[in-house]
């Protein structure tokens, strides 16, 4: 079962489109970039510490830093599924299958938010 079966998000449902261009606006081309590589770089260290065996905190923590980098960029599922996890985390629900679906969740993201940027330019 998908984390706490929150629906599969597809395509625009993934990204919140007016949250990519308020960001767009507030940085400029450059910064968008930048920010962009940055999330980028950051979501896949973190990711990748979430496949490795960790402690509840550090999990929670690694939810955590990656919610508020979606939020950052409009990714709105992968911040609710990492919201989820940090729900399920606190009342002791969280099951061993729920690493791999975010981890899922973010590469759908990922995916999502480069074609998204690829179709409508950087900034």
């Amino acid at each position: 079962m998908a984390l706490a079966g929150l629906p599969e998000a597809v395509g625009e449902e993934m990204i919140d489109h007016s949250r990519l261009d308020e960001l767009r606006r507030e940085i400029a081309d450059d910064g968008f970039s930048e920010v962009f590589a940055l999330f980028l770089g950051e979501a896949d260290a973190v990711v990748a510490r979430l496949s490795r065996v960790c402690s509840s905190d550090e999990l929670a923590a690694h939810l955590h830093s990656l919610k508020g980098s979606a939020l950052n960029l409009g990714l709105r599922d992968l911040a609710a599924r990492c919201q989820e996890g940090e729900r399920r985390l606190s009342d002791g629900t969280f099951a061993e299958g729920d690493v791999p679906d975010l981890i899922t969740a973010y590469k759908a993201a990922k995916v999502a938010l480069i074609a998204a940027l690829a179709e409508n330019g950087p900034a």
